[in-house]
């Protein structure tokens, strides 16, 4: 029997993967918090060891490189975060350090876009970040470069520049949680699954953008992702 919507379903978001006619369809979004040193210190924690923590962002929020989109809505202070994201591509639940890796099929650039004024003011208030890091657009994503052309990188440049000028630089080997160490963690809470995305955090020198400015990213033999902000009206 088909299948009849009392309103239309939303449609599947999804990532171009180099080399492949196919797209990866998005299932979840998880976001690691404060996974850079020089990150958690700018933003007035103490870095750790300690067990890496998550945000989540909604498959509705993804946006693909090269696009153009409007400064959002109720924030005076909207921010980038360059980061590394692993593609999940097999099941994986409870994973060993020896075989958490296996579940991935690729990696990508992408950029964690923040409101931040929104996600202080939650914090200080001990409440969700939600309004701050779950809306729409807020997810900014390269293609996806299949494990089997580059293998798992572990360290080299991650970088990020606004209207050219270098406003974040740092090297993969300065993750707190390794992506490894992450898949390890975080298939103790979750089965993850084949179209699942790990954010695995951002280094230091995040800050605001303005309507107008061109950000581009990039990371050492994974690509680039880019992103515009449209002139203000």
């Amino acid at each position: 029997m088909t299948t009849r919507y009392i309103v239309p379903p939303p449609a599947v978001a999804t990532v171009p993967v180099r080399g492949h006619g196919a797209v990866f369809p998005v299932n979840r979004i998880f976001c690691v918090g404060r996974n850079y040193a020089a990150h958690a210190a700018e933003m007035g924690t103490q870095p750790d060891k300690e067990e890496p923590f998550y945000f989540t962002k909604s498959p509705s929020t993804i946006v693909a490189s090269g696009a153009t989109i409007a400064y959002p809505p109720e924030t005076a202070n909207y921010h980038y975060e360059m980061e590394l994201v692993a593609a999940i591509g097999a099941p994986v639940f409870r994973a060993s350090p020896d075989t958490a890796l296996d579940a991935v099929l690729g990696y990508a650039c992408g950029l964690d876009m923040t409101r931040r004024d929104l996600q202080l003011r939650a914090r200080e208030k001990q409440r969700p970040w939600d309004l701050g890091k779950d809306f729409e657009q807020s997810a900014v994503m390269g293609e996806i470069v299949p494990v089997t052309e580059i293998g798992h990188p572990t360290s080299g440049l991650i970088e990020l520049k606004v209207n050219g000028a270098v406003r974040q630089s740092a090297d993969l080997s300065d993750l707190i949680n390794s992506v490894k160490e992450v898949i390890v963690h975080l298939s103790r809470f979750y089965h993850l699954v084949p179209g699942d995305l790990i954010y695995t955090g951002t280094p230091a020198g995040v800050g605001p953008v303005l309507p107008g400015d061109e950000i581009a990213g990039r990371i050492d033999h994974v690509g680039e992702v880019t992103l515009r902000l449209a002139p203000a009206a």
